[in-house]
C-alpha cells in the first residue's frame, strides 16, 4: 500500500494534532506514514502554499487545529472539490461547547500558546526569587523587576513570592547593620526599589516566636528591642540615601503590600502583563 501522508495543520504548535493522531495511531501495527506538521498558519496566504501540496498528494489525511472560520471553510471546500479526506479536531468541540455554555467562542488563533507563555514566565520569575532570595546573589539585582529592602522579618521573601505569581520579577536584601550593602543597590533606579519595615513591637513578637520555632533562646539579641531599634534606624538610614519609597508592613496582609508594590511601580512607568 502507498505511505500515508498525514498533514497537521494549527495555528498553535500543533501539538494537540499530532497527540491525537499518535494515539490513533497506537491502534494499528504500521510504520507506513508520514506526519508533516505546520505550526503558526494564521493567513489564508500559509493555508493556500499548503493545500496545493496537498492537493498533488495520492494518499493523503488532514488534520487541522483551525479556529479562523475563513480558514476552516476553505479546507472544508478544498475537501469537497479534490476529495480530500480531512478531519477538524477543533470545531464539533467548539461547537458543542458553545451551545451548551450558551457562550460564543472568542475565535482567537494561539490561545493555548499565550497561556503556556504566561505559566513559563510565571514559573521563570518564581525561580528568580528563589536563586536572589535573601541577596543571595546581588547581581540579580541589576536584573530584577524590584528589589526589596528590609530588615528581618519584614516579609521580604513571600512578598518576593507573591509577587513572582504575578510573573514580577523580585529580589530582595536582608539590612543588616554589620554588613555594608553591596554596590549594586546603587547602581539600579531608585523607581525599582522598595523598602519594607515593621514596627519594633511587631517585629519583636515575630522575632520570639521565630527563635521559638528554631529552638533557641527567647533572650537572644535578635529579638531585643533595642537591637531591633538599631537595626530599623540603620535600615531607614540606608533607604533614606538610596530614595526609594517605604512601605509599613506591620499591620498589611502580603496581598495588601503586594498591591501597593505593583500601583508605585506602575507609577514610575513600570507595567506588568
Amino acid at each position: 500500500m502507498e505511505e500515508l501522508k498525514i498533514y497537521i495543520i494549527s495555528d498553535s504548535l500543533g501539538e494537540t494534532g499530532e497527540t491525537v493522531l499518535k494515539a490513533a495511531m497506537a491502534q494499528f501495527k504500521t510504520d507506513n506514514y508520514e506526519i508533516n506538521r505546520y505550526s503558526h498558519i494564521t493567513n489564508m496566504m500559509k493555508l493556500e502554499t499548503i493545500m496545493k501540496k496537498v492537493i498533488l498528494e495520492q494518499n493523503v489525511l488532514v488534520l487541522y487545529t483551525l479556529v479562523n472560520k475563513e480558514l476552516v471553510s476553505f479546507i472544508d471546500d478544498c475537501s469537497k472539490t479534490f476529495q480530500i479526506a480531512t478531519i477538524d479536531l477543533l470545531s464539533p468541540l467548539i461547537n458543542a461547547l458553545s451551545e451548551k455554555l450558551d457562550n460564543k467562542p472568542l475565535r482567537k488563533s494561539g490561545t493555548i500558546r499565550r497561556l503556556d507563555e504566561a505559566y513559563f514566565s510565571r514559573v521563570a520569575a518564581i525561580e528568580f526569587a528563589v536563586k536572589y532570595d535573601d541577596g543571595k546573589d546581588p547581581r540579580g539585582f541589576l536584573e530584577a523587576d524590584v528589589v526589596l529592602l528590609g530588615v528581618s522579618r519584614t516579609s521580604k521573601t513571600p512578598l518576593s513570592m507573591y509577587l513572582a505569581n504575578k510573573n514580577i520579577k523580585a529580589a530582595n536584601l536582608p539590612l543588616v547593620n554589620e554588613i555594608k550593602p553591596p554596590k549594586e543597590i546603587y547602581e539600579i533606579p531608585k523607581k525599582r526599589i522598595i523598602g519594607l519595615t515593621n514596627s519594633p513591637e511587631k517585629l519583636n513578637e515575630i522575632r520570639e516566636v521565630r527563635l521559638k520555632s528554631l529552638g533557641l533562646k527567647e533572650n537572644s539579641s535578635y529579638a531585643s528591642f533595642s537591637r531591633i531599634l538599631e537595626e530599623l534606624e540603620y535600615a531607614d538610614k540606608i533607604m533614606r540615601k538610596i530614595g526609594c519609597p517605604i512601605i509599613d508592613v506591620s499591620n498589611k496582609a502580603i496581598e495588601e503590600t503586594a498591591e501597593i508594590v505593583v500601583s508605585l511601580l506602575n507609577k514610575n512607568g513600570i507595567t506588568f502583563q
